[in-house]
């Protein structure tokens, strides 16, 4: 992981960070993808706190033995939705 350094200019990104300091922020970028702003000291924590729940464990040691992959094309015939690839679905739906 690389560290930069911000500038004290750089006045919403200093707000943002304020802002983290109280708790996490999930960023989402114009294009849907997502970020996590979060002071180091909490998401240590965070992993700490999710590595110590059993049942999220148990669900990604499953997962993760999973061999079998869909591609897109097969979901969205199990789902019933066009092939088109304009047609966004329900995922264009949610990230507005």
């Amino acid at each position: 992981m690389k560290t930069v350094i911000i500038s004290t200019r750089a006045r919403r990104l200093a707000a943002l960070l304020k802002e983290a300091q109280r708790g996490g922020l999930i960023l989402r970028s114009p294009d849907g993808r997502e970020f996590i702003l979060a002071e180091i000291d909490d998401f240590n924590r965070e992993i700490e706190l999710t590595r110590k729940n059993k049942k999220l464990m148990k669900l990604l040691d499953e997962r993760g033995k999973q061999t079998k992959t869909y591609t897109a094309a097969e979901v969205r015939a199990k789902l019933g939705l066009s092939s088109s690839p304009n047609n966004r679905g329900a995922r264009g739906a949610g990230r507005r």
